[in-house]
């Protein structure tokens, strides 16, 4: 299905009051006051610091959300793949970073392609040979800039020394084809822990390590001209330790489940500094058992990886949601089928936003309890 599908089923309906409440479910509904605020405050934090903005657009893969933030003053976006960095450009998104290697033979070709029309295109590098194809495939006229991605401890992607640093970012620089960008240091493991002393001394611990590799580049005459990372669960850590130059938030946008369970800024009980604004609209199919109304979102319309969705407006309060199948969850609470009737609206957090987002084809933008606009999920399914 296309987004001209959710154009059709509720086109009809942007613009008029209460019209959140005729959405057709599961829907994904994004309220666009809570998500513009989140751009602003991460974009004021980040320019307080005199920190460039580079926000991932691995969360929300939306041409329509990267502009925005454009406007609010980041210089470009990331992707995590080749493919959304091509919808990216389609779009008109400029500044894009490639955060995962490109090393298929095919993707190169795609990827001088894209450094071919887009603006400010840059990619990671962790290999010699991936340093020296990357090398031979561009051209000396539209130089590719290539960044040197450093493992943090995750053994994931990035090399594994200061040496191997080194090796790859002297490849680089001696390629006309190619333009030493800098060096990508990014703590994943780091992100999500929930306690403020402990996620600082962790990632105090993971910069001391980056600061010797930054070193180890800078006495070989290959000083960094961009130290890109961090992530939304580190970035007050990362502005404050000072070693970081770009910040390559995501999840800010959305705040979903996992991220409000962490303390961002050490503020313990105060408000957060970043408000869920992301939800999967459900409704009632079946409210004939005691203790629990059967709502139309299941597996298919959440990532599961974690812990199930929290369950928001429509529903009791201390209400917990339960997966019942493909299509089905149970919203589980006294007494609710006696409260809840039938196509009854359900609204339900966002677990993990980054592949709950890739599930849909549209975002439905409201404001309020009014849908305002209908936006493609333009990068859906671009994982490669």
């Amino acid at each position: 299905m296309s987004q001209s599908y959710d154009r059709r089923l509720h086109g009809d309906l942007i613009g008029k009051q209460g019209s959140r409440r005729s959405l057709n479910t599961p829907a994904l509904v994004l309220d666009l006051d809570a998500l513009d605020r989140n751009i602003a405050t991460m974009a004021k934090i980040a320019a307080a610091k005199g920190v460039d903005l580079r926000p991932h657009a691995k969360t929300h893969k939306s041409v329509d959300i990267a502009k925005r933030q454009i406007a609010a003053g980041a210089v470009g976006l990331c992707c995590a793949k080749l493919g959304e960095a091509e919808a990216l450009a389609e779009g008109g998104v400029p500044g894009l970073h490639i955060t995962s290697p490109v090393v298929s033979p095919s993707a190169i070709v795609r990827l001088v392609a894209l450094n071919a029309s887009a603006e400010r295109l840059s990619v990671v590098c962790d290999n010699p040979a991936n340093a020296e194809a990357l090398a031979a495939a561009a051209s000396a006229e539209r130089p590719l800039t290539v960044v040197v991605d450093i493992d943090p401890g995750i053994k994931r992607t990035g090399v594994a020394s200061a040496e191997a640093a080194v090796a790859v970012a002297r490849i680089i620089a001696a390629a006309p084809s190619l333009t030493y960008g800098g060096v990508q240091f990014y703590c994943g493991r780091e992100q999500h822990i929930e306690d403020f002393a402990e996620r600082r001394a962790a990632v105090e611990d993971r910069t001391a390590y980056l600061k010797g590799v930054i070193a180890a580049l800078t006495e070989a005459g290959l000083a960094p001209p961009l130290v890109t990372g961090s992530g939304t669960g580190t970035h007050r850590i990362d502005l404050e330790l000072g070693v970081i130059t770009e910040l390559q938030v995501g999840s800010y946008v959305f705040m979903d489940d996992q991220y409000r369970a962490c303390d961002l800024a050490d503020q313990g009980a105060d408000k957060p500094p970043y408000e869920a604004s992301l939800f999967v609209d459900s409704r009632v199919v079946s409210a004939n058992a005691q203790g629990l109304v059967t709502v139309d979102a299941g597996f298919k319309a959440f990532a599961t990886e974690g812990k199930p969705p929290s369950v928001g407006e429509g529903a009791p309060d201390g209400a917990r949601f339960a997966f019942m199948g493909d299509e089905h969850g149970a919203v589980i609470a006294p007494e609710i089928s006696s409260r809840l009737a039938i196509s009854d609206r359900v609204v339900l957090g966002v677990p993990h936003c980054d592949p709950t987002v890739d599930l849909y084809d549209s975002y439905h933008v409201v404001s309020g309890d009014t849908l305002v606009d209908i936006w493609p999920v333009s990068a859906r399914g671009r994982s490669r």
